[in-house]
């Protein structure tokens, strides 16, 4: 039984993987075309989702206490720099009132990425839960911080859209900032 669950953890975050390889190439592009700093957030984010994803799979493939402490250091810390991006970028938006491009294909992958982030962080969790396993649970909520990031992100991309809310798009980029301020301290207070 445990094997079935370490091969199942193992897949949910190989489909993580290949969903946000995809993804980070889609959601840059759109970025760069609309000017968006929030769709540059998101980008970074799944990025960040990549690097989270490679540690768990490193971690299930030989856990250990080291690893798996050194595991949700990385995680953290990651995290950390994701702040720090879009904090200078969303505050550089702001003060240059800097006014994105609707972008449909942005909305359409954020949309979907809301859907497969939520299915993808609820297997995590029942896995991570049966297996006990910090490292997995972590990142199953890096997954879900990921489809509210991605809920965020499509509201400001909407209202935006719709409403010409030039302000919303560097507005909605800051709820990637608690989230990425709170899933790295508790992934670092985690580790110990």
């Amino acid at each position: 039984m445990n094997n079935q669950l370490l091969q199942r953890g193992l897949y949910l975050e190989y489909v993580t993987l290949g969903w946000n390889i995809v993804g980070t190439v889609i959601v840059i592009a759109a970025a760069i075309s609309a000017g968006s700093v929030a769709l540059a957030g998101f980008g970074i984010d799944s990025l960040i989702e990549i690097l989270a994803s490679l540690v768990v799979v490193w971690e299930l493939k030989g856990g250990s206490p080291q690893r798996e402490k050194r595991a949700l250091r990385l995680i953290g810390l990651a995290f950390f720099a994701l702040v720090v991006y879009v904090l200078l970028q969303s505050g550089h938006t702001l003060l240059t009132q800097s006014h994105a491009q609707t972008s449909v294909l942005g909305i359409i992958w954020l949309a979907a990425t809301l859907i497969a982030m939520l299915l993808l962080a609820w297997g995590k969790h029942r896995t991570g839960t049966a297996l006990n396993n910090p490292v997995l649970l972590t990142e199953g909520r890096v997954t879900l911080v990921d489809a509210y990031l991605a809920a965020a992100v499509l509201v400001g991309l909407v209202l935006d859209s719709l409403f010409g809310w030039w302000w919303a798009d560097p507005l909605a980029a800051l709820v990637i900032v608690y989230y990425g301020l709170r899933e790295g301290w508790h992934a670092w207070h985690e580790a110990g």
